[in-house]
C-alpha cells in the first residue's frame, strides 16, 4: 500500500550539496506542513511513514548527500 500525502512538493532534489540547516530552513518555506529533521549519513531511522517529516541526511561537514523527501 502506497501512502499519499496531500502537499505536491514531498521531495527537494536540488538541496543536495547544500548545507544541512539552509536546506531544512528551504523545505520549512516551501511546505509549512512538515517539520525538516537533519540526521547524520549513517544514523538509524525510524521505518514508519509521516507525511509532516522530511529527512535531511548530512555527511561530517554538514552537507546534504541524499534527497530530502516526506518520509
Amino acid at each position: 500500500m502506497t501512502i499519499q500525502c496531500p502537499w505536491r512538493k514531498s521531495s527537494w532534489p536540488e538541496l543536495v550539496g547544500k548545507k544541512g540547516h539552509i536546506a531544512a530552513k528551504k523545505v520549512e518555506q516551501e511546505n509549512p506542513n512538515v517539520h525538516a529533521i537533519i540526521m547524520h549519513q549513517g544514523s538509524p531511522a525510524t521505518q514508519d511513514f509521516r507525511c509532516d517529516r522530511v529527512r535531511i541526511v548530512v555527511n561530517n561537514q554538514g552537507i546534504v548527500v541524499s534527497t530530502p523527501r516526506i518520509a
